[in-house]
């Protein structure tokens, strides 16, 4: 199948633009190559250093002759997703083990739970925890012992995070180790309409706990579509997993065999083989178009359009927003997993799952077929699914055809044309807004604003009755700069709800929603930031605003709205407290939302 001409056309515009970083950025790869494996250059006593600890393994590490894994794990059993982690060091280092190889934590890297924190002070902290998250990988890679490393991180920014760690050591081979997720628990249809009628007061605390521990009760990531589920997603489709891995439930059989053939082909494609396979190298610009494609395709995490841009500069590679937008027009949205449709990620896997789409894809031409993975060039190999037979793992094709069209259907027959994801311009600023989860009618909106500094005076407000007629809500001075530009999901239920009461209703934001939110139209990451002077800082309660999801514009249309001076809030109260002054020099180093929202890169 040819190559769809946009995407053709999309993939070459982001090359020409990258050329000169990209070029710059493959001769620093190539020269750390060269350089030939790691502990060569080590002295003895950097050497001693390192293994001293490695008990029956040392003399195979003073050899040298044999590959060498370092594990970069964000393990932690707070998050119910990476709590599985905790066994997979010895299954690694006993994989490499039997391979006559040597395998070491190389260390470890924070991981929050967005979860957690939503709503709470310490989701500031979330966003920037992704360059934090960057930086601490690169200390564990900088010991410069590792012929491959193999990556164990699964929700928002971890991956992101490590994903730029791998690019920045480019040379070195990755392989990316998921978890896996939960089982399915209380349908998330169920958990919203609770949490809509918690926040009307017609339930207590106590049905509403009831709920959200039946929804997130066991290990695994959890089971709707947001980012976290996103992120294997994308491991999956730019080639950084195995085939098949991303949604196998933790703690059975097939998870551990594929984590253990994860380390063995690590092992096989580091320098000292033949079938080198260094990192910097699947991450081209092909791979990141597929990426997101298979974003649109799937009706993905915004947060995604932030960190794409962010992983992408890493590897000298120059994502716009516009490039999202234009991929989205040509993506059929062809799955419907909450909080897109009611399915969650276990019935998607079950119907097809990302084998099938991405065999769909490939057959209509929105997906690279030639780029390089881990598991040797080309993309057709994922169209394959995992199996265990008679305790060996093998890998067999994929489903042929959807086994249930209400989740998952072909390319040719979608839920809707186009993935659903819209860049925004107008005098507002930049951003983006997500429809796939919109209703048509929805589509526009224009209403006289009100304006909010922070998503807890929106939630006073709907509590004193202010909410009577259609409204956009502004809340502002919520990027990158302000405040580390916190997820605005606590919003949601009290949106929804005055959406249901007949309301037209929009969001409009410099800051960021998460991955579950979707049914209220958002015009999200607006760029520049009111902090930074941007338009949102001149806007007053009443000003008429217009989002056109379907033109892709956001204007205030009131007269001189944008001739009058930026509102200045004391913004101190985001300064400190939670770890947030620990974060000041993030906050006045970070780029804009557009590039990837990063002070690092």
């Amino acid at each position: 199948m040819a190559l769809n001409p946009v995407l053709a056309a999309v993939t070459e515009a982001i090359a020409a633009r990258s050329r000169p970083t990209r070029a710059a950025y493959l001769d620093r790869i190539a020269r750390a190559a060269e350089q030939g494996p790691a502990r060569a250059h080590l002295t003895c006593g950097n050497q001693a250093h390192a293994y001293a600890a490695m008990g029956a393994a040392k003399d195979r590490l003073a050899e040298g002759r044999a590959p060498n894994l370092g594990i970069v794990t964000a393990y932690n059993d707070m998050l119910s997703a990476h709590q599985p982690l905790e066994r997979f060091p010895d299954l690694i280092r006993a994989a490499a083990h039997d391979a006559g190889a040597t395998a070491q934590v190389a260390g470890g890297v924070p991981a929050m739970c967005d979860g957690v924190t939503q709503g709470q002070p310490g989701m500031e902290l979330s966003l920037f925890s992704r360059d934090v998250i960057a930086m601490a990988a690169a200390v564990a890679l900088s010991h410069n012992c590792y012929d491959a490393a193999v990556f164990l991180g699964v929700c928002d920014k971890i991956v992101p995070g490590l994903v730029i760690a791998a690019a920045s050591f480019g040379h070195v081979p990755a392989v990316f180790l998921p978890a896996g997720p939960m089982t399915s628990g209380l349908p998330n249809d169920e958990k919203a309409r609770i949490r809509q009628r918690f926040a009307t007061g017609e339930i207590g605390r106590e049905e509403l706990m009831a709920a959200e521990m039946a929804s997130y009760h066991g290990p695994g990531t959890c089971t709707f579509y947001g980012t976290a589920n996103s992120n294997q997603m994308l491991m999956e489709v730019m080639g950084l997993h195995l085939p098949g891995a991303s949604f196998v439930n933790p703690g059975t059989p097939l998870r551990d065999a594929l984590t253990v053939a994860g380390a063995k082909r690590a092992l096989e494609i580091t320098a000292l083989g033949n079938a080198y396979t260094p990192a910097a190298h699947v991450l081209d610009e092909r791979a990141f178009a597929n990426g997101i494609v298979g974003l649109m395709a799937t009706g993905g995490s915004t947060n995604l359009v932030l960190h794409l841009p962010a992983m992408a500069r890493a590897a000298g590679i120059i994502l716009d927003i516009e490039d999202f937008a234009r991929l989205s027009e040509v993506t059929p949205l062809m799955a419907r997993v909450y909080p897109n449709g009611l399915a969650d990620v276990n019935h998607f896997h079950a119907a097809g799952g990302l084998g099938y789409l991405i065999g769909e894809l490939l057959g209509v031409g929105l997906l690279h077929p030639g780029t390089q993975t881990v598991v040797g060039p080309g993309l057709a190999r994922y169209t394959q699914e995992p199996r265990l037979i008679d305790g060996a793992l093998t890998w067999a094709p994929g489903a042929g055809a959807s086994l249930n069209d209400a989740i998952l259907r072909p390319a040719a027959s979608p839920f809707q044309p186009s993935g659903g994801l819209k860049a925004l311009s107008g005098n507002l600023g930049r951003g983006i807004v997500k429809t796939s989860a919109v209703a048509p009618e929805r589509h526009l909106i224009e209403a006289p604003a009100r304006i909010f500094d922070s998503q807890e005076a929106v939630k006073e407000a709907f509590k004193r009755g202010e909410f009577t007629s259609d409204t956009v809500v502004v809340v502002r001075f919520q990027g990158p700069r302000a405040n580390g530009m916190p997820e605005l999901h606590s919003l949601t239920p009290t949106l929804a709800v005055l959406q249901d009461r007949g309301l037209k209703v929009a969001l409009v934001t410099d800051g960021r929603m998460s991955g579950a939110s979707g049914k209220v139209p958002a015009a999200i990451h607006l760029t520049p930031e009111a902090a930074g002077g941007g338009p949102l800082a001149r806007l007053r309660d009443g000003d008429v605003i217009r989002l056109d999801a379907v033109a892709g514009r956001l204007d205030v249309t009131t007269q001189g709205a944008l001739d009058r001076p930026p509102a200045t809030p004391d913004l101190s109260a985001n300064a400190t407290g939670m770890g947030r002054e620990l974060f000041a020099a993030f906050r006045a180093h970070a780029g804009p939302a557009t590039e990837g929202a990063s002070p690092i890169l």
